[in-house]
């Protein structure tokens, strides 16, 4: 058990906290091309979109995280759930 915990510990939280970084920058990408081009139709539709699909990849992640706390609560695990601890 305890070398899976380490391996959650050391290289599947870190990628997921990577994964949320990235799904976040791109969400603030497009709110730099949205405001940068506010003048240009296009270029405000691509920021749009870009914002929307960072967003929805944020509301993906978060909500699946809670659905597994859900879940592990449901059964009665003692597994803690939270970003900041272990899985």
């Amino acid at each position: 058990m305890n070398y899976l915990q380490r391996l959650v510990d050391n290289i599947v939280n870190p990628i997921i906290y990577f994964i949320f970084a990235l799904a976040l920058l791109y969400f603030l990408y497009g709110v730099i091309i949205f405001i940068k081009d506010a003048d240009d139709e296009t270029a405000r539709d691509t920021g749009k979109k870009h914002m929307l699909w960072g967003i929805v990849g944020l509301f993906i992640m978060v909500s699946v995280y809670g659905i597994i706390g859900i879940i592990i609560g449901t059964i009665g695990a003692d597994v803690p759930v939270n970003l900041r601890g272990s899985i």
